[in-house]
């Protein structure tokens, strides 16, 4: 699996905390941003992960800002992301086995380090469980094809 992952100034510390994270689970990352916890707009690096998610080049992502609010707005507007925001475990199982999240938003300033660790641990190694749950994402789908926006062909 391959992750992307970025966050804005207020997502900054969490975001670092969390390659640690995939560091130890041996899941091949690429961080887009911010490098630092100088203020930045938080589209410029959320948008960068909703696409190269959509695009099929990562397999999930992972975003952070102050809330996780704003990141998740960014990555769902891209066509193929299904993008949760989460502060719970149960939310972190849910989102994947229910809805095939391909991206995670979590706040910096909403979730501790600690409990954002097993937040992402559950959320990668929960898979989808298709069936009725399929038929929905289908018609989030259609949702999107009816406002002009086409699936990307790799199946997020």
């Amino acid at each position: 699996m391959k992750v992307a992952i970025a966050a804005d100034h207020g997502g900054y510390d969490l975001k670092e905390t969390l390659k640690n994270t995939l560091l130890e689970l041996r899941i091949e990352f690429e961080d887009f941003g911010t490098h630092s916890s100088d203020s930045v707009d938080y589209p410029d690096y959320g948008i960068q992960v909703a696409e190269r998610v959509a695009s099929g080049e990562f397999e999930r992502g992972v975003l952070i800002c102050g809330t996780g609010l704003g990141m998740s707005m960014v990555a769902n507007k891209v066509p193929g992301i299904r993008c949760a925001v989460v502060h719970d475990t149960f939310s972190a199982k849910a989102t994947r086995e229910h809805n095939d999240s391909n991206i995670i938003a979590m706040g910096g300033r909403v979730v501790g380090p600690g409990l954002a660790e097993d937040i992402l641990r559950i959320w990668l190694q929960t898979d989808f469980l298709g069936g009725r749950h399929a038929k929905r994402i289908g018609k989030i789908t259609d949702i999107e094809s009816k406002y002009g926006h086409q699936p990307e062909a790799s199946g997020c």
